[in-house]
């Protein structure tokens, strides 16, 4: 009798021990669903955050008033929407590099400015001219410059804040470049910004939550106030 009665407790004590894991496993699971809900929705208010940040942005270059326009200097406004604060900037696509326009050399500097070598420079002037020389497109996108010889992932990133597809112009902008970029290419050196940013321009905007989660937003955009009925700018780029 006492044998069986032992023998029931342990299956007892069995029972409720493999209880205690599945519930442990059940809270795991519930608690990991909440962090990745919790994670999903601050995602999406900082998103929206951002979203409104640049709009903010387009509407002050949209106004009649130039005086009312940003200056093209990368320097972050400082903005609220809801309870997220915004870091918006605004850069124009005229004083960066364009990498169908610019002469091979200009690219070539660039990559030396990043810190590659006279190898990788060499490598990617000559990867630059077979492409322009032959029968395929110019470069569609900025990504493409990553994949040309000479060209690695931290010269990419060094780089490519500087690169547009949309000026047209065989040099940047001088008035309208980073003081980084007129260094790198020994552009005129210029103490003033110019209030007008042109037709293309970048927007970045930042948003933080009060909690401190955060989502960063780069949009390049082609304005077209002029035209009544139609939307008055056309996303070239979307960056999240």
């Amino acid at each position: 009798m006492k044998r069986q009665r032992g023998v029931a407790l342990l299956l007892v004590l069995w029972v409720l021990a493999l209880l205690s894991t599945l519930l442990a496993g059940l809270v795991g699971w519930v608690h990991l669903q909440n962090r990745q809900a919790l994670w999903q929705r601050q995602q999406t208010q900082a998103l929206l955050a951002a979203e409104a940040g640049i709009g903010m942005a387009v509407l002050a270059q949209l106004d009649r008033d130039p005086v009312r326009h940003w200056r093209a200097d990368g320097q972050p406004h400082a903005l609220q929407f809801d309870e997220a604060s915004l870091a918006v900037s605004l850069t124009s696509e005229a004083g960066k590099l364009d990498i169908n326009a610019a002469p091979v050399d200009s690219l070539a500097r660039l990559v030396v400015a990043c810190g590659g070598s006279a190898e990788q420079s060499a490598q990617l002037s000559q990867a630059l001219n077979q492409r322009r020389r032959g029968e395929r497109a110019p470069l569609r996108t900025i990504e493409e410059v990553r994949e040309l010889a000479g060209m690695d992932q931290h010269r990419y990133t060094c780089a490519s804040a500087h690169l547009t597809l949309w000026s047209g112009l065989p040099a940047p902008d001088a008035r309208l470049a980073s003081p980084w970029l007129r260094r790198a290419l020994k552009l005129p050196q210029s103490s003033a910004t110019t209030t007008q940013a042109g037709p293309v321009i970048t927007l970045q905007s930042r948003a933080t939550l009060p909690g401190g989660f955060s989502k960063t937003l780069s949009v390049t955009l082609l304005l077209n106030p002029s035209k009544e009925g139609v939307r008055p700018y056309r996303v070239l780029r979307w960056q999240e």
